[in-house]
């Protein structure tokens, strides 16, 4: 379980997240809703150790993530921003086994080969492993960058807007591979979105952020037209089709 208790955080004199309290469970895909500016991101870096709480806690079990030493933040959590470097000069296996770092002292052993060449596999990137970051479209560049972040091996896998950009094709394709994961390996999941469909689509639980808190969260039932008029101001419908 991961447990975040009365945590506010920010950059220098400005504060964006206030008194975040939140638990997440493994085996399940949270995301993190709300419009631009409301901490969405902030929050995944304050996880992640990249931003120093101001106040509060980050558990991960029953151990505060400020006991835990940047490589073994780095073996249990695994973070993806909007922006990453991709690396374009090296090849899509030596891109994946970057994610190994934590765990390779001199040279890669025989198990970190073995989990590079099984993600690999899972993202359907074994036809291009050896093709150069730069020669692929942008939806086998995700996939290349989400496969690394998987290859730590971690507990919990915070995404920062991972479908961004890409056409709809791609974004089920990753959303549904991601969903897969996350029950096949009992991961913590959790992805900032700004697609109302596709979180609704793909996550079991719905945090919604404005202004830095936590306006409500729950599952697919509280999402609804007074919902988001509140947090997005917009009149929306919710029509289902099919279920």
């Amino acid at each position: 379980m991961l447990r975040i208790d009365n945590l506010s955080a920010g950059y220098e004199a400005k504060e964006v997240l206030k008194e975040i309290n939140l638990e997440f469970s493994k085996g399940f895909i949270y995301a993190i809703l709300g419009p631009n500016g409301s901490g969405k991101s902030t929050l995944l870096r304050t996880i992640d150790r990249i931003l120093k709480p101001k106040t509060g806690t980050v558990y991960l079990g029953d151990i505060d993530i400020r006991n835990l030493s940047t490589r073994d933040i780095a073996k249990r959590i695994a973070y993806l921003p909007q922006y990453s470097n991709s690396t374009p000069y090296i090849s899509v296996f030596e891109a994946v086994l970057l994610g190994r770092k934590p765990y390779i002292a001199f040279e890669p052993s025989e198990k970190d080969l073995d989990v590079v060449e099984k993600i690999i596999k899972d993202f359907g990137l074994t036809d291009f492993a050896f093709r150069k970051i730069n020669e692929l479209s942008g939806g086998e560049v995700q996939k290349v960058l989400i496969a690394r972040a998987l290859t730590q091996e971690p507990e919990v896998l915070l995404l920062d807007e991972p479908v961004n950009h890409l056409d709809p094709k791609n974004q089920i394709e990753i959303l549904q591979l991601l969903r897969k994961l996350t029950k096949k390996l009992n991961l913590i999941t959790i992805i900032v979105l700004h697609d109302l469909n596709l979180a609704i689509g793909f996550a079991d639980y719905f945090i919604f952020m404005k202004n830095g808190k936590i306006y409500h969260m729950g599952d697919s039932s509280i999402i609804e037209p007074t919902l988001l008029k509140n947090v997005y101001d917009i009149n929306v419908k919710i029509i289902e089709v099919e279920g």
